[in-house]
């Protein structure tokens, strides 16, 4: 058996024992079946936040999950946080997931910023529940699902919930490379990985009410 010990701490990241989070996830304290708790997160997570791939901050005190639990607008990687950061509370190991993806819908002014057709970086998370690791991605809310055309992915808390229909077999969100998972929230090498990509946002300065990117 995988020690799973190491997936429930609190990380200066994933800090869910900021008075916040006892706030914020509320009710779902008082379920007692981990996987009716694990659902319910998800969708608060997933919907509570509007998607927004346009403002992103990759600074070590912008990913906080305390602190991104203020916002009411995040991006992927960032729902990813509060989501594992969440679990952790409810008592159920998560890591971090991150990739390489392609977006097949609405992303074409995002495309203009970043200069390339992939999105580095893609955020997800993998829980533990009933002796397996499943995967799951808060990042799309309902309200930008239904602008896209598109149903919102939904988590069962047994099966991965990873890839987005759109059209018979046809993907929303192509995965084209897997980083694997992480105990904690990779700041150095996702900075890195950024500039690999999109050397041009860190050669300027990136602050607009239409998009932001601010980096270490």
């Amino acid at each position: 058996m995988e020690n799973l010990e190491s997936y429930l701490q609190e990380t200066e990241f994933l800090n869910f024992n900021d008075p916040l989070f006892e706030e914020y996830i509320g009710e779902i304290l008082t379920l007692t079946d981990p996987i009716a708790q694990t659902i319910k997160f998800y969708n608060k997570v997933r919907d509570g936040f509007l998607y927004d791939p346009y403002h992103l901050d990759l600074r070590p005190e912008s990913l906080v999950a305390s602190q991104i639990l203020s916002k009411n607008r995040a991006w992927c990687v960032e729902k990813a946080i509060v989501f594992a950061a969440g679990a952790r509370k409810l008592g159920i190991p998560s890591r971090l997931g991150y990739a390489v993806v392609r977006n097949h819908i609405g992303v074409e002014k995002l495309e203009k910023y970043l200069k390339r057709s992939e999105i580095v970086f893609h955020g997800y998370v993998e829980v533990f529940l009933n002796d397996q690791w499943i995967a799951c991605t808060p990042a799309f809310d309902k309200r930008i699902c239904r602008l896209s055309g598109v149903p919102p992915l939904d988590f069962d808390g047994k099966t991965n919930s990873m890839f987005q229909a759109y059209s018979g077999e046809k993907q929303f969100i192509e995965y084209l490379h897997y980083y694997g998972t992480f105990y904690d929230v990779p700041v150095d090498f996702m900075n890195a990985e950024m500039k690999n990509y999109y050397p041009h946002l860190f050669d300027e300065v990136w602050d607009s009410k239409e998009f932001s990117f601010f980096h270490l």
